[in-house]
């Protein structure tokens, strides 16, 4: 599990590159499988972390993990949320997605959406897992992206 050592802060201007060393990371264990490099891998972080607010996981002075989301009207939009492969399996993910909650709720969002590729099982489950359903599927480059979203009470 994550433990007290992890710190949140968000990301300015100068974080962009540790941003995508840390998204190209994360992502890469599925390149084989869908034979591309998944959307994330090729974003442009210099203007992402500029528009769009990224609540950084820092451990030891170090980014293990990052959550980038976007408000829309009537919800908060996951665009994008990965740990670093040597950190995954303590709940960082898991804090990550409660960190957007929080934000959703105090921004009077009671819901948050977001899309995977439905080749990454794993991601799919761990979404389950944290109450999110799937809304709808829809083909894309030859695989599928599968919806999801969930209500907050």
């Amino acid at each position: 599990m994550a433990n007290s050592s992890i710190e949140f802060r968000l990301a300015q201007p100068s974080d962009a590159a540790a941003v995508r060393d840390i998204v190209r990371a994360a992502y890469a264990k599925w390149v084989p499988m869908i034979g591309r490099e998944p959307l994330p891998m090729r974003a442009d972080y210099e203007k992402a972390v500029v528009e769009h607010p990224f609540d950084l996981a820092v451990e030891g002075g170090r980014i293990v993990g990052m959550i980038e989301t976007i408000f829309a009207d009537d919800h908060l939009w996951i665009e994008n949320v990965c740990v670093a492969p040597d950190a995954q399996g303590r709940g960082i993910g898991r804090l990550l997605l409660e960190r957007a909650e929080r934000k959703a709720r105090d921004a009077g969002r009671f819901e948050l959406r977001l899309l995977t590729n439905g080749a990454f099982e794993a991601n799919v489950s761990l979404y389950k897992k944290h109450g999110y359903t799937i809304d709808r599927e829809e083909p894309f480059m030859n695989g599928v992206t599968v919806y999801m979203s969930k209500k907050l009470a």
